[in-house]
């Protein structure tokens, strides 16, 4: 299921093994939220070398439906995956404004902003729906608090979130059985950047029986700083033998310092969302590429870079293409980004074996954040580099301005 093979300090390396093969770990997966990455088909992924992507069950049980996907084959089919597929539960977007009519302890009313239908949710017909579609990896229904909630509810999160994994767990060992079935489970840790509430729920979660464990609550609004020191607390109490999974984290640098600490799995929109916006990742810092003074740059967005953009076409080009709003531009984006969100994941992994890791991630971060940025240094954090407005303020999800 899973076997670490490789260690350098706190850093792992290893291999998960599911009912479509086996992924290295650590590994980013691309978010096909509908079944799809933005603006890049299933066959692109796999030539890149993705071992997984991550999919939204719950968004797809809406539309096109559990018995459509079914109809055509499972998910793996519809989509053309042949590799690894994560879902997620889809508790972040079911309890979000745009869903969320009521929650309970019995799950949550939502409404179908397509249909406008209203529904309840359950952690039950969570496992269902998954199980249905046919991912290798599930994971448990949890309810997501906001970023400075107060502390009841808070409490009242951490406390349903635990008796949804009692819940999917309980309902997930019927369900395989019956449907003969080999998906994993995994749950999923609340607390968000409270000490007590994060070790009280790592621990609750970590006795419970399931596959791999999920950090969840995080990457919503807090700091760098506040997000390492969660990390670590929460790394404290993780079993050694389980893959830890630290859900939407997408930034480079972040992930670096994550795997430094013992995370195995990441999974965002960081890589294509930036794309969109023209903002494209290299290892010295993000090129707005939407800049004028690109418009006449025949170089490619990164030297070295052996993906099939910076080897074809310049930033000139992808400058033109995503001024001028042309389709192609979007794509060439976004396969440059998960090309080096691939290779990064690579790259960690080789160091990692040659038991050097601290000094990839050192030479890493100076030379992500060289020239804007200086170092600070702290006793119970690994070396960082942050700029003084990313202290101040979230940066997770898109870093752009607009």
């Amino acid at each position: 299921m899973f076997e670490v093979k490789h260690e350098s300090g706190k850093a792992r390396s290893g291999i998960l093994y599911t009912a479509h093969g086996k992924v290295k770990t650590p590994f980013f997966m691309p978010v096909a939220t509908k079944a799809s990455v933005k603006s890049v088909e299933s066959e692109k992924l796999a030539e890149i070398g993705y071992e997984a992507l991550i999919s939204n069950s719950f968004i797809l049980s809406m539309n096109p439906s559990v018995k459509t996907i079914q109809d055509l084959g499972g998910l793996h089919k519809f989509m053309n995956f042949k590799k690894t597929i994560f879902t997620d539960s889809g508790g972040f977007q079911v309890l979000s404004k745009e869903f969320l009519v009521k929650k309970s302890d019995e799950g949550a009313i939502f409404k179908n902003p397509k249909t406008g239908i209203k529904d309840l949710f359950t952690p039950e017909k969570s496992m269902e729906v998954q199980i249905g579609i046919g991912s290798d990896v599930a994971m448990t229904l949890d309810d997501v608090p906001h970023y400075n909630q107060n502390g009841k509810d808070y409490v009242d999160s951490i406390r349903r979130t635990h008796a949804w994994a009692k819940r999917c767990l309980e309902e997930h060992k019927k369900l395989k059985e019956e449907h003969k079935s080999k998906q994993l489970l995994f749950g999923i840790t609340q607390g968000g950047i409270t000490k007590e509430y994060r070790t009280f729920s790592t621990n609750k979660i970590t006795k419970m029986d399931f596959d791999g464990v999920a950090l969840g609550g995080m990457v919503v609004g807090e700091t760098r700083k506040e997000l390492m020191n969660a990390i670590h607390t929460s790394l404290n109490d993780l079993p050694e033998t389980k893959v830890r999974y630290l859900m939407g984290l997408g930034s480079p640098p972040d992930i670096i310092r994550a795997i430094g600490a013992g995370i195995d799995c990441f999974d965002s929109t960081y890589p294509t969302a930036n794309a969109r916006h023209g903002s494209l990742i290299t290892d010295q810092g993000r090129i707005k590429i939407l800049n004028k003074k690109y418009a006449e740059d025949e170089n490619p967005i990164m030297e070295g870079c052996k993906c099939e953009v910076c080897k074809n076409y310049s930033r000139a080009y992808v400058h033109y293409q995503l001024k001028t709003h042309e389709l192609l531009g979007y794509r060439l984006a976004t396969i440059h980004n998960i090309y080096y969100m691939n290779n990064l994941m690579e790259r960690a992994r080789k160091a990692i074996k040659e038991n050097r890791y601290e000094e990839f991630e050192k030479e890493y971060l100076e030379e992500y954040f060289s020239g804007s940025e200086k170092p600070e240094f702290s006793n119970n954090i690994q070396t960082k580099y942050l700029k003084k407005e990313e202290k101040e303020r979230p940066i997770y999800y898109l870093e752009h301005k607009k």
